[in-house]
C-alpha cells in the first residue's frame, strides 16, 4: 500500500525536474527554472517533515477521538 511518504518521495523528483522542463519550454532561463523548482522540492520536504510530520504510533483509520470511559 503507498503511503503518503512514499508519495512525497515521488514528488520530490518528478516536481525538480517536471517544473525545470515547463519552465524552460516556457521561455525562462535554465538558470532561473532550477532554482524555482527546487524550492517546490524543499516546500514538498518541509510539509512533509514539519506540517504533517512523522510519529511514532500509526495513524487510526478514521480519525475518530477515542473515548476513555
Amino acid at each position: 500500500m503507498t503511503g503518503y511518504y512514499d508519495v512525497v518521495l515521488g514528488i520530490i523528483p518528478v516536481s525538480l525536474v517536471g517544473i525545470t522542463a515547463l519552465l524552460t519550454l516556457a521561455g525562462v532561463e535554465l538558470t532561473t527554472a532550477v532554482p524555482v523548482a527546487a524550492l517546490v522540492a524543499v516546500a514538498v520536504m518541509g510539509h512533509a517533515m514539519f506540517v504533517n510530520g512523522p510519529t511514532d504510533e500509526p495513524m487510526a483509520r478514521d480519525r475518530s477521538p477515542v473515548n476513555a470511559d
